[in-house]
């Protein structure tokens, strides 16, 4: 998806004739949301300077331009694209990171960031020639038009507002390599930046470079639990970027900080970020360094589900014990002593319960217990998918424990969204329709395969066809339904059973891996066996504990299965005080579907037994669909692909 797309010519014309940043305005406002005041700005001070550097340069007029162009199964747009061909005749991209600072600090340390004015705060943020690597580097891996058509993707960032010092911080050694396989270019360098992308494109070709990376099929995304033992063998399986890769460089540092303070400085780093914004990748990317620099660490979840399948995955790589001792639960710092740990990743750090244990009778408080086990505990948290009543994580109890132990707090956002073919859009339209938070303009990219279907039949359907490509494709369901003992083992026995659609289906068999076992997709997973895991497609049926009514969402925790203990004490509480066992049971059902419809990578369809649901969920996405059928202006893929076909002809 690329918002503005034009030659040099064109482009230049449009700068020259003021309408440029009014098109890109128009067009961002028509498929996502009015564009901010500062966002705008920005817009009209970067483009002047790029048309100033393109105007000057030799490269001919019909090369092709490009501006804001979202990179595949991620919500970051790269800035600006120019487009061309080499001697050679092949295909060749620059891509140029757009910068307005004008000032930039040291990051102390070996850290790979420096500190900024944006964002209307200082921040710690990534370099800005590793910003721009990374996104031609994700450009290179995602998109198979970029490898099979052999086009040339070289990166670079342009700080037009910014004079290098003598001694700058942005040219420390320890950026050096980044800085020469991505060059930088102040305001004094804009005929250097001119030469560089001379350098590359030396003929016209039309923007049908763009074209062909426009209308590039994706390459499968890299699953975690695939990716796991390549990881632990030290090979780098993900690119970090942006706040990702300002979360990794801060505790790498807080952790060295521990270190040459002789082993005092206890620490505790929260990082908030909502489903997708790569929260296990980065636990599991700091396992593996921090364990590779003889530094003790764990990765501690509360499900057990990722740490079965990621025990699965590693099964023969490794001894048994030492698996064990890198995946751990929640519950195994009961009588763990000060510091056992240099380093305790938390990954779903919401899931935290008070006490451990089969029972849940033993030990005091599993925040405490890891921050007490832990020089440096890392808790990786989204409080929206917190799904039963003995869920405690969150960001307030973690500081009030982490004040009690002396500990240095830190705090990190992730924003970057890598599911749902990165469409933030697709978040803010489930929080919007579950009424969880309410959106202004609840729109997402219909490249996100999303739709409802009026038969659970239909859903399975779709679910095994997807199946077949790469078995990465499951039924969820809420909890609505009893999972019987005697159905535990035996696939035969029907736990989910809704007559009038003549449907039947089993949970989850306690036999095997359900995430992973091919014949799971005959099985129905729940929140329990999901959370934590992401697959590229999912079915979700929502049972009658949600249902539509005068206008606003209803749930009804009196429709959950009684073997669902995510509600246990619910009616208890409700005996005493109505309102709060309501209050409390809506928010644990809605963060529920809110974790069930973003499980899925590439796509998701839903079943809804409540008509007046499915109704109401209709009517929101048929508003999406008129947006982007009302939406001339965008040239869609199959136009591109006819434009291309005609112009190699």
């Amino acid at each position: 998806m690329i918002i503005y797309k034009s030659t040099k010519k064109g482009f230049l014309e449009d700068e020259y004739n003021g309408v440029l940043v009014e098109n890109i305005q128009s067009i961002i406002s028509k498929k996502y949301k009015k564009s901010s005041g500062s966002e705008v700005a920005a817009w009209n001070n970067s483009l002047t300077h790029m048309s100033t550097v393109i105007s000057k340069s030799s490269i001919p007029d019909d090369v092709g331009i490009a501006i804001e162009y979202m990179i595949p199964s991620s919500s970051k747009r790269v800035d600006f694209i120019v487009s061309g061909k080499d001697k050679k005749g092949n295909g060749q991209t620059v891509i140029v990171e757009l910068k307005q600072w004008t000032s930039v600090d040291a990051v102390e340390g070996d850290e790979e960031l420096v500190r900024t004015f944006v964002g209307a705060a200082y921040r710690n943020v990534a370099h800005p020639s590793y910003q721009a690597w990374s996104y031609g580097e994700l450009l290179k891996q995602l998109n198979e038009n970029v490898s099979l058509n052999d086009i040339g993707v070289h990166s670079c960032a342009f700080l037009h507002n910014y004079v290098f010092e003598d001694e700058d911080p942005l040219k420390e050694k320890k950026f050096e390599k980044i800085y020469n396989e991505s060059p930088l270019f102040s305001s004094r360098d804009k005929d250097s930046l001119k030469k560089y992308i001379e350098k590359f494109i030396i003929k016209g070709d039309r923007g049908i470079t763009i074209d062909e990376i426009e209308c590039g099929k994706i390459k499968p995304s890299k699953s975690l639990q695939d990716s796991l033992v390549s990881m632990l063998n030290g090979n780098p399986e993900f690119i970090m970027i942006d706040e990702q890769k300002v979360v990794y460089e801060r505790t790498l540092s807080i952790v060295q900080s521990y270190f040459d303070s002789n082993k005092k400085n206890k620490s505790v780093f929260i990082v908030k970020g909502g489903p997708g914004t790569g929260k296990s990748v980065l636990a599991i990317n700091l396992l593996v360094e921090l364990n590779k620099r003889g530094i003790s660490s764990t990765y501690v979840t509360k499900n057990s589900a990722p740490r079965d399948v990621y025990t699965t995955k590693l099964k023969g790589t490794r001894k048994k014990s030492v698996i064990d001792e890198l995946f751990k639960s929640s519950g195994s710092f009961v009588k763990s002593s000060k510091n056992a740990y240099d380093v305790i990743l938390v990954d779903e750090a919401h899931r935290l319960n008070a006490k451990s244990g089969i029972f849940s009778n033993l030990g005091e408080n599993q925040i405490k217990e890891i921050i007490n086990a832990a020089a440096v505990s890392v808790f990786f948290i989204d409080e929206n998918q917190s799904v039963t009543k003995n869920d405690i994580g969150s960001v307030e109890e973690i500081k009030k424990f982490a004040s009690q132990e002396n500990a240095k707090i830190y705090y990190e956002e992730l924003e970057s969204q890598f599911r749902c073919n990165g469409s933030n859009g697709y978040l803010d339209w489930i929080d919007d329709i579950l009424e969880i938070h309410k959106s202004e303009n609840p729109i997402f990219d219909l490249d996100y395969d999303f739709d409802i279907l009026d038969n659970p039949n239909d859903v399975l359907d779709w679910v095994k066809h997807k199946n077949k490509e790469n078995n990465k494709a499951r039924l969820l369901a809420g909890y609505c339904w009893e999972w019987s003992k005697q159905g535990k083992s035996n696939p035969n026995y029907h736990d989910i059973v809704i007559d009038e659609y003549d449907f039947k289906m089993s949970w989850n068999l306690d036999s095997g891996i359900w995430a992973i076992d091919e014949d799971s997709v005959d099985q129905a997973g729940c929140i329990h066996t999901s959370q934590g895991l992401e697959f590229d497609y999912v079915g979700v049926i929502i049972g009658r504990d949600m249902q539509y009514s005068n206008g606003k969402i209803y749930c009804d925790y009196t429709k959950r299965a009684k073997t669902d203990r995510s509600l246990f004490g619910i009616k208890k509480l409700a005996k005493k005080n109505q309102y709060e066992a309501e209050e409390k049971a809506e928010k644990i059902i809605k963060n529920t579907y809110r974790t069930l419809l973003t499980r899925g990578c590439k796509g998701c369809r839903v079943f809804c037994l409540d008509e007046e649901l499915a109704k109401y969920i209709k009517e929101k996405l048929n508003r999406i669909k008129d947006v982007y059928n009302n939406f001339v202006e965008y040239e869609g893929v199959e136009l591109v692909a006819e434009k291309i076909e005609n112009y190699n002809k």
